[in-house]
């Protein structure tokens, strides 16, 4: 830094002076001995002290004051509590909805210079005053999926790109193993089925991945879906290529598809909620008893609300890429409630019922009511590994059937 101060020093002399050809060579050879941008290289050189006479100071910095305090910061972190803790691009254009939902249920009281300052924060402000909130340890699981050969040339492939995105109904459905690690004997598995043109998401437990207990809870979830499906995608495990759900589509008229081997992306939509919605509220635990099955499906009957009138999903727009950068481009962040009641495709009439029953929920209530149930859901786990450590196995869901 000395040696580029003395340059600097040395050409501004004679820069100054130039005529504007030989500035423009003086320049060149400036920005290559010092690396400077050029920009920044001709202020330099405009600006420096004369031979002999100290360099400017630069005047401080002023701070600015704090715009946001303590009661900006409690309130945000009790909005951002009950979401489930999203980021700030998710969050800061819900902002709006979320805090007149909890003030309408009185789970939040603000003064109107809070509340102000609360809906203008940016996404960027959000994530920076959360920063220390944030740190979480991640897990992963294992794979469990085995493929099915039964039928598979009677269900045909369908990639990411040949998604229909716009109208509701075209669904992507996928089971969550609660193995614990562990791949032997039967476990719990978690049915998850996902729209893929409004994000709405359904799950139920089942015992096993039996094919009977599989299709009894896709019927169930298809039976309470705010819209008509139209088609069924899943990976290629048998407990989905197989004869009754394939006879259960063609009576039925859906359309169903399959994704290719070993490519995940096909299925990415529900991919993502297996994380998101499954894994983040239940964990990686082996589930494998009666009790277990029957709390995990009781977070699931809240779950269900909770995410999908309050948990602001972001769907990929479009993806260019420039050598070996992917630039990625987002919608507007909305719930799956939102962009149902923006689909021309959902009628009047379910809209409405859909509007109804958003107005007599309490998000706060719902997530306190999720924690509750997870609660249960860790005690009686952590009871039944007791058990286990004694050699007194729980009844195992196998010995039901």
């Amino acid at each position: 830094m000395h040696q580029k101060n003395a340059i600097t020093k040395e050409l501004a002399a004679r820069y100054k002076r130039a005529t504007k050809k030989e500035k423009r060579l003086i320049l060149d050879e400036f920005v290559a001995t010092t690396g400077y941008n050029r920009s920044y290289a001709a202020w330099a050189l405009r600006n420096a002290p004369k031979p002999g006479q100290p360099a400017k100071k630069q005047k401080p910095r002023q701070s600015r004051s704090r715009k946001y305090g303590a009661e900006e910061f409690g309130a945000l972190r009790k909005v951002w509590a009950v979401l489930s803790m999203p980021c700030g691009k998710r969050l800061a254009p819900y902002m709006e909805e979320i805090v007149a939902v909890l003030e309408r249920c009185a789970e939040l009281e603000l003064d109107p210079a809070v509340r102000d300052n609360l809906l203008s924060m940016s996404a960027a402000t959000i994530d920076r005053m959360l920063a220390q909130e944030r740190k979480r340890i991640r897990l992963k699981g294992r794979k469990g999926t085995k493929p099915g050969t039964l039928l598979k040339h009677q269900v045909p492939i369908r990639t990411f790109s040949e998604h229909d995105q716009e109208i509701p109904g075209f669904l992507e459905i996928d089971l969550v193993g609660h193995e614990g690690g562990n791949l032997r004997g039967d476990f719990a598995q978690t049915l998850d089925v996902t729209d893929i043109a409004s994000t709405w998401t359904e799950t139920r437990a089942v015992r096993n991945k039996a094919q009977k207990w599989v299709f009894a809870a896709l019927s169930i979830i298809l039976g309470r879906l705010p819209f008509e499906a139209a088609g069924i995608d899943s990976d290629n495990g048998g407990e989905f290529i197989n004869a009754h759900l394939v006879r259960f589509c063609k009576e039925n008229k859906l359309a169903f598809t399959r994704s290719r081997p070993y490519r995940k992306n096909d299925n990415c939509f529900v991919e993502q909620k297996n994380w998101t919605v499954v894994r983040k509220t239940v964990g990686y635990a082996r589930y494998d008893t009666e009790e277990e099955l029957k709390i995990l499906n009781q977070i699931y009957k809240h779950l269900r609300l909770y995410t999908n009138y309050f948990q602001p999903t972001m769907k990929l727009v479009s993806k260019t890429r420039n050598g070996a950068k992917v630039t990625k481009k987002y919608d507007t962040p909305r719930t799956p409630y939102q962009r149902l009641l923006e689909s021309p495709a959902i009628s009047k009439e379910a809209k409405k019922t859909l509007k109804v029953e958003y107005e007599t929920l309490n998000p706060a209530l719902l997530k306190r009511q999720i924690i509750k149930l997870q609660g249960r859901l860790y005690t009686v786990n952590v009871n039944k590994m007791k058990a286990v450590g004694k050699e007194e196995k729980p009844q195992s869901l196998s010995s039901r059937f």
